[in-house]
């Protein structure tokens, strides 16, 4: 079994133990059993870090300091998660249950986004004083852009490490200080991100973790008004609580919400090659991803030796410990998940779904929070299944005849996160992902991310973007610096003739 680093709330650059003293337990989704424990923080531990984070934000020795400065010290995080690239990886395993070739990919990806946002660090202090064209030669105008202030970073547990480098990078670029907030169920790589901010210096107070549940660690902070902005992850109903938290304080936030994506078909498409994306796009990550093409509109012309193939590609998954190197597919996140995922498989069956694969327990794997990848075919759009969000490896399939139809039944969602489609016909890939109400667009492919494009949803999917420089500018102030240069006086008011 492998060793769970022993770690407390990580506040002002030290580590401290709960004001209350409260832990919780931690479990392995591929066993079941506890693996540990993590600090329980409550308001008292929100309130020391968010005043730790102020008055290091106010002294200066962070958010006064050059990009090229910070820079430095985002490439030493890089490379110490580099350094660590195997511990990291099998301690998120070991967590979340996702592959470890998937969990090695993902701390890969926490490294380039932190040298990424160094480099975008490095361009803000060339980008700053930028002149602005004023219509009066009187006025010289440029602008500067600085950073908010103390944010709050709430995330998921499906990408805890990952997701946490999403928004903890940028916001460190733009010269915030940060309070970052991990799901209760996955917090373990989070601490880690604390306990290598604290090895290669970061001044104390510009990075701060506290692990609790969101009613008490992540409520406080969400109604702390002393927050500048508040970025957060996670499902619907946990977002429109926070978002409200935030707006009762003029606090702006950014929102990723989740989805219900559809990848759409075509009958010119390569079927073997759509069905291996289609795959990618709703079982990767154990299906626990908030852009998961889970969706799938296939032409009626094709539909058959799609369903056939995907039938067959589905049940070759390997499913098995995911500390293996061969595992393609290990446990959900947690026996409540497991429970969810379960209900909405049982709710399509009563509704008239066929089911085309899975649906079940693996067999031989009677430990854990396992459940096969599933199919279901012949939906309807008033179906359950179809219009919300599992977050599990199942897929729910419809036929389509027209690219119209196809369109309409795509965006008829209350999500508008991602879309995708595969066809041959270049001009109907380009009308597909034009008409798509969604903030990604995938072309003949499905889930492909990286840190360069921005990321982030339309409609219940929430708002804001993040990654790319939109993820920077997300965390930066922009404000105008209007000189009169003029040698003349400013006459509007006439001289006094007494």
């Amino acid at each position: 079994m492998m060793h769970i680093p022993s770690r407390q709330l990580y506040i002002g650059g030290a580590w401290q133990k709960p004001a209350q003293g409260q832990s919780y337990d931690v479990y392995s989704p591929s066993g079941g059993s506890k693996i540990g424990t993590i600090p329980s923080a409550t308001a008292e531990d929100v309130d020391k870090a968010v005043t730790a984070a102020l008055k290091t934000y106010k002294s200066g020795v962070w958010s006064k300091r050059s990009g090229a400065y910070r820079a430095k010290f985002l490439r030493a995080m890089a490379g110490q998660v580099k350094e660590r690239r195997a511990a990291l990886a099998k301690l998120e395993t070991t967590d979340m249950g996702k592959p470890i070739q998937e969990a090695e990919w993902d701390v890969d990806d926490v490294a380039s986004c932190f040298e990424y946002y160094a480099d975008l660090a490095e361009k803000l202090d060339k980008r700053q004083g930028q002149a602005l064209q004023l219509p009066m030669e009187e006025f010289k105008g440029a602008i500067r852009r600085e950073p908010l202030g103390v944010v709050g970073l709430i995330t998921p547990w499906n990408y805890p490490m990952l997701m946490a480098a999403w928004k903890v990078a940028p916001a460190l670029a733009a010269g915030n200080c940060c309070i970052l907030k991990p799901s209760e169920l996955c917090s373990l790589t989070c601490l880690e991100m604390a306990a290598i901010a604290h090895d290669v210096g970061l001044p104390p107070g510009v990075f701060n973790v506290i692990t609790g549940t969101g009613r008490d660690a992540g409520a406080p902070l969400s109604s702390d008004p002393r927050l500048a902005k508040i970025a957060f992850t996670g499902s619907v109903a946990s977002g429109r609580k926070v978002n409200a938290c935030a707006a009762s304080n003029g606090v702006p936030t950014t929102m990723e919400l989740g989805g219900k994506s559809a990848l759409l078909v075509f009958d010119d498409a390569d079927v073997e090659k759509a069905v291996e994306w289609c795959m990618f796009g709703v079982f990767w990550t154990n299906g626990q991803i908030c852009s998961s093409t889970s969706r799938l509109l296939v032409q009626e012309g094709i539909a058959d030796a799609f369903y056939k193939q995907l039938k067959k590609r589905a049940e070759s998954i390997k499913q098995c410990d995911p500390l293996r190197e061969d595992c393609r597919m290990g446990p959900v996140v947690s026996q409540d998940q497991l429970d969810k995922i379960m209900a909405f498989i049982q709710d399509a069956e009563k509704e008239g779904g066929k089911l085309l694969t899975g649906g079940r327990r693996p067999p031989g794997l009677d430990q854990g929070f396992y459940v096969q990848p599933t199919v279901f075919t012949g939906m309807t759009p008033g179906m359950r299944l179809w219009r919300e969000e599992v977050f599990g490896p199942v897929l729910a399939a419809m036929t389509f005849k027209t690219e119209e139809e196809a369109i309409q039944l795509a965006n008829d969602s209350e999500f508008g996160l991602a879309g995708a489609v595969i066809s041959a016909d270049e001009q109907r890939c380009a009308r597909v992902a034009e008409a798509l109400e969604v903030g990604i667009m995938w072309v003949n492919c499905s889930q492909p991310c990286f840190c360069q494009a921005p990321w982030g949803g339309n409609k219940a999917s929430g708002h804001g973007r993040e990654l790319g420089e939109w993820g920077l500018e997300a965390y930066l102030s922009v404000k105008q610096v209007t000189t009169y240069v003029s040698k003349d006086r400013w006459s509007w008011y006439p001289p006094s003739k007494l």
